[in-house]
């Protein structure tokens, strides 16, 4: 009989981290199964994640680097392709500068200790300029929960009596989900979507509010307005752990019913129907904001003026409500604090200050610029993990025309990609079950410890950054001989030994109990109870004011409203999630890809009847930015405005982000407008 052991991990074929068993037979993974003891997916897994086998197993995969010739690519040995990269990082840093080295952090083969590897290795050879896709997703609503809150509170599904979900639609995006909301929901949850689509997740609520895209900061503001005159507001809670609320009572004063109704097009009484379950349910008030907030010309005030509803009811850091969670303490790996190099202009934080601040991160978009313009200085080698931008990020050809301006351009990833067909460099790179990662869950207080389950030979992460700092003479940065030295470094502070973890009989660790109302245990041991500047939350902001923004959440007319374009008179939105695809990837796994092997563009039924077209039409949509040729999906009356028009992104066929643009985005966190 074979031998057949199970050896528990974290699935990463998506953001969420579902707690996953990985079946081995005489030492082959044979299958992967969601752990029926984890706290967050209860054993559940998405089609996504039980393809990770085939995802690795993929004849398509890397195993060799790639080197670009005169006739295309030729297989190389890694060591042979890191010596000959290291040699021309020198070269560029010689020529022009050390911050003339950029590096970007994708998801594809990892997550957050990848991130602060890559930090990590760009300052240790003294480069500020660290880019992610973080900066055309999530790092906007952090940057707005965080100017509000001073962290990111995390909702407590399973406990709520009442969930608001704002532009997100979780049974597509992040699945595990679900469960919670579930079974909240059977708990009797009521649910509240904020959603231009009649998505999966809106089809579930018991009161959908779909309004016109870009005018969420209206709807939040009628809310805000209401709970106000409705006498709903906790105002012991307000007057002693906030700032600015007599400011945000005087703006949201001036949202009349008729403004309302006439902006968003929400009927008022909507607004007052979401009210009266506020006044029935609170304080257990969830509140969760997407990307399709922060995909706006005005997401930093959408986020912060919906994410100002809970605080108003005294829902923060009580069951059921907005949980502030605390973290597991390990060692952090970035050196911001030892080589912050600001003096060295990283990229973006002139423009967008209040971003670079929160995440000390670079801006993709200013990126963009800067290699097609060389100002303020020239960036002319770019090594890149796991992400492929040509089709993820805004204006495709933008992004083409500046990797073009590149004299070296490295890509280290699992399958050749798009933006891996450009490289000069191409490295194979590990999976994430190849490697050993911690993974921590704050909102449960549960720590992970991401399992090796196979072993391919290939190069994972640290073993690449380390490789290339002992090349360039930033050596003494990475001095553990592997990332299971690393990790052990990371556990020391905390007093947890990584064997704890790894044999924990559910599969991960409680490191802390859950405690609630610590802002008030702060106050009473004389520390800030919250991590603003001036240590409440923060309903107006002096920090945005000292960088020339207004103070409260600001609504701003979209500019499709403001100033109707004759010439291109619909909406497009873009980046509505498919459950089998997480952005670029998986359209190389063949079941998956059946499932949807096309773009499609879903129009309104009465858009479709005005120009005459069907299911399965050929169209050609046009932006002024270029143009694609893809067939339509005419969608249900209520699954879509009339007047707007909705692509997926990662169709390489039918790149939507060909018709992008950059040069709309919120002042704020420079995020496009993408919805």
């Amino acid at each position: 009989m074979s031998e057949k052991i199970i050896k528990k991990s974290v699935c990463r074929m998506c953001g969420g981290g579902c707690g996953i068993d990985c079946i081995l037979e005489d030492g082959v993974l044979t299958k992967i199964k969601g752990n029926p003891d984890d706290l967050f997916n209860y054993g559940r897994l998405c089609i996504k994640g039980s393809s990770a086998i085939k995802n690795i197993n993929h004849p398509d995969r890397l195993k060799k680097a790639l080197k670009k010739t005169e006739n295309g690519f030729v297989e190389i040995e890694v060591e042979q392709a890191m010596d000959e990269i290291a040699e021309r990082v020198k070269e560029i840093q010689k020529k022009h500068g050390e911050r003339s080295i950029a590096v970007w952090k994708g998801e594809g083969s990892g997550f957050a200790q990848n991130e602060n590897l890559f930090r990590r290795f760009i300052h240790a050879i003294g480069s500020p300029n660290y880019f992610s896709n973080d900066t055309q997703c999530w790092a906007g609503r952090n940057l707005g929960y965080t100017l509000v809150h001073g962290d990111w509170p995390l909702s407590e599904f399973e406990f709520t009596k009442l969930l608001f979900i704002w532009g997100s639609n979780p049974p597509n995006m992040q699945s595990y989900w679900m469960q919670q909301i579930n079974i909240g929901r059977e708990k009797g949850a009521k649910l509240v979507v904020f959603d231009t689509r009649y998505s999966e997740i809106a089809r579930q609520a018991d009161i959908h509010v779909q309004m016109k895209p870009g005018t969420d900061c209206v709807v939040a503001y009628a809310i805000i307005k209401e709970i106000i005159t409705q006498g709903l507001t906790d105002n012991e809670f307000i007057s002693k752990f906030t700032v600015g609320f007599d400011k945000i009572k005087e703006y949201a004063m001036t949202f009349t019913p008729e403004f309302v109704e006439s902006e968003t097009g929400v009927p008022y009484q909507t607004i007052l129907d979401v009210v009266a379950l506020i006044k029935e349910r609170a304080p257990q008030v969830s509140n969760w904001c997407g990307t399709g907030i922060e995909h706006q010309t005005n997401g930093n005030s959408n986020i912060r003026a919906a994410v100002l509803i809970d605080s108003l009811v005294g829902a923060c850091d009580i069951p059921g409500g907005m949980y502030y969670p605390e973290y597991f303490q390990t060692r952090d790996i970035c050196i911001y604090n030892e080589k912050p190099l600001l003096d060295l202009e990283p990229i973006g934080r002139d423009t967008h200050r209040a971003l670079y601040d929160s995440r000390q991160e670079c801006h993709t978009l200013d990126f963009m610029d800067t290699l097609i313009t060389e100002k303020p200085y020239p960036i002319k080698a770019l090594l890149l993990t796991a992400a492929n931008p040509i089709l993820t990020n805004a204006r495709t050809q933008k992004v083409i025309d500046g990797f073009s301006n590149l004299d070296l351009l490295v890509v280290k990833d699992l399958f050749l990609t798009e933006t891996a067909e450009m490289a000069d460099y191409v490295l194979p790179a590990a999976s994430n079950l190849e490697r050993e990662e911690i993974i921590s869950q704050p909102l449960k207080h549960c720590v992970y410890m991401r399992q090796k389950i196979v072993d391919f030979g290939l190069q994972d992460e640290y073993d690449f950054v380390k490789g290339m700092a002992d090349r360039l003479g930033a050596g003494e940065w990475f001095p553990w001989k592997d990332e299971e030295e690393l990790n052990d470094w990371m556990l020391e502070p905390t007093g947890v030994k990584k064997d704890t973890i790894m044999n924990a009989p559910r599969g991960f660790y409680e490191y802390a109990p859950i405690r609630y109302k610590k802002h008030e245990t702060n106050l009473a041991e004389g520390k800030k109870p919250f991590g603003t500047p001036s240590g409440k939350l923060e309903y107006y902001s002096e920090y945005l004011v000292s960088l020339g923004y207004p103070g409260i959440p600001t609504y701003v007319r979209p500019t499709y409203l403001e100033n109707p374009s004759k010439e291109f008179p619909m909406l497009l939105i873009t980046g509505c999630r498919k459950i089998y695809f997480m952005h670029g990837r998986y359209r190389n796994l063949k079941h998956l890809n059946d499932l949807q092997p096309e773009g499609l563009v879903e129009m309104h039924p009465a858009d479709a009847a005005a120009l005459n077209v069907v299911s399965g039409d050929l169209v050609r949509v046009s932006t002024k930015n270029g143009s694609i040729e893809i067939k339509v999906n005419v969608m249900h009356e209520r699954e879509l405005v009339q007047g707007s028009i909705q692509i997926t992104h990662g169709f390489k066929n039918q790149n939507v982000n060909f018709l992008t643009s950059d040069d709309e985005r919120d002042p704020v966190s420079g995020f496009p407008a993408l919805k």
